[in-house]
C-alpha cells in the first residue's frame, strides 16, 4: 500500500531478533508491544571456526526456518564493540570479524536489511523497555555479570552505545578480572566476599555516572537474594527480569527503532 505524502511510516508490531554467541546462534520473532517471543526460539550451534562466512550461513539457515514477511526488521546482537554496523572487537568469535561490517555480510546472506548491535547494549535496552527498568526515567545502568562484565546505559529511553565499563581499571586491575561471576568462580569466593568486590565496582560506577537505577543481569542474577542485599549504594539495584531472552528481544526492539529511521 502506498504511503500518503507527509505521513509517518507506521511502527512495526513484530521484529526478528538474533543473538550470536560463542556457543550458539539463537533467534525468534518478537512481539514489540509485549517484548515477548511470538514463536518458539530456534538455536543452532555456532560454527567451531566462527568466521564471518560460516556464521552468515548459519544465520541464513536460522532465518529461513521462519516465515518472515519481507518488511520485518531484523536485529542482530554480536559479542563485540559495534560501531555503525562494524565489529571493532571480537569476544568468543573468530578474530577475523574485527573490522568486518556485520550488517553488510549478514544482510547479503539474508537478502534483507539488518541492524547489528553490541550484545550488552541489546540486553540492556530490552531491560529498559520491557524488563526491570520498564517505566523508569533518568539514567539506567544495566550490567551483566558473567565470564566478564557487560554494561549498557539508557538515559530517558535513549541507548548510549558501546560502554565497555567492565574494563574500567580499579585499584590497578581490570574490573571484570576481580568482580565478574567468572572471577567469583575462579577464586572460589563466598557470596559475602564477592559482594565486597561488587561493592567496590558499583561504588566507582556510581561516582562516575550517578545512575538513577542499576539493573543486574547474567545467569547469576537468579541468585540475587544472596548478594544484592549485601550492597549499599545510593541508587536502587535490582535483578534483571528477561534473563536469556534479553538479547533477542533487545536486538528486535533496536532494529524496529532503526528501521523507522530508514
Amino acid at each position: 500500500m502506498s504511503q500518503t505524502p507527509g505521513t509517518k511510516k507506521s511502527a512495526p508490531s513484530v521484529a526478528f531478533g538474533i543473538d550470536i554467541g560463542g556457543s550458539g546462534i539463537k533467534g525468534a520473532p518478537v512481539d514489540l508491544a509485549r517484548g515477548e517471543f511470538s514463536a518458539d526460539r530456534v538455536r543452532i550451534p555456532t560454527p567451531e571456526v566462527s568466521t564471518p562466512t560460516a556464521v552468515a550461513e548459519v544465520v541464513a539457515e536460522l532465518v529461513a526456518s521462519f516465515d518472515l514477511a519481507a518488511d520485518v526488521p531484523i536485529g542482530i546482537t554480536f559479542p563485540a564493540v559495534v560501531q555503525h554496523g562494524v565489529a571493532r572487537s571480537a569476544a568468543n568469535v573468530d578474530s577475523s570479524w574485527i573490522g568486518t561490517n556485520i550488517e553488510a555480510i549478514l544482510g547479503k546472506a539474508l537478502g534483507r536489511r539488518v541492524f547489528a548491535f553490541n550484545d550488552a547494549d541489546a540486553a540492556g535496552y530490552a531491560e529498559a523497555v520491557y524488563g526491570a527498568a520498564r517505566g523508569s526515567l533518568g539514567a539506567i545502568l544495566i550490567t551483566t555479570l558473567g565470564t566478564g562484565i557487560g554494561t549498557a546505559m539508557v538515559v530517558d529511553g535513549v541507548l548510549v552505545p558501546n560502554l565497555e565499563l567492565g574494563h574500567l581499571e580499579i585499584d590497578g586491575h581490570d574490573a571484570e578480572s576481580l568482580a565478574s561471576e567468572g572471577a567469583r568462580d575462579r577464586d572460589k569466593l563466598s557470596w559475602e566476599d564477592w559482594a565486597k568486590r561488587l561493592q567496590r565496582y558499583y561504588g566507582v560506577l556510581e561516582d562516575l555516572l550517578w545512575p538513577d537505577l542499576i539493573v543486574v543481569g547474567g545467569g547469576v542474577s537468579k541468585n540475587h537474594t544472596k548478594f544484592l542485599p549485601l550492597l549499599h549504594l545510593r541508587a536502587p539495584i535490582v535483578p534483571a527480569q528477561l534473563r536469556n531472552a534479553a538479547g533477542i528481544v533487545g536486538a528486535a526492539a533496536l532494529a524496529a527503532r532503526d528501521a523507522e529511521k530508514h
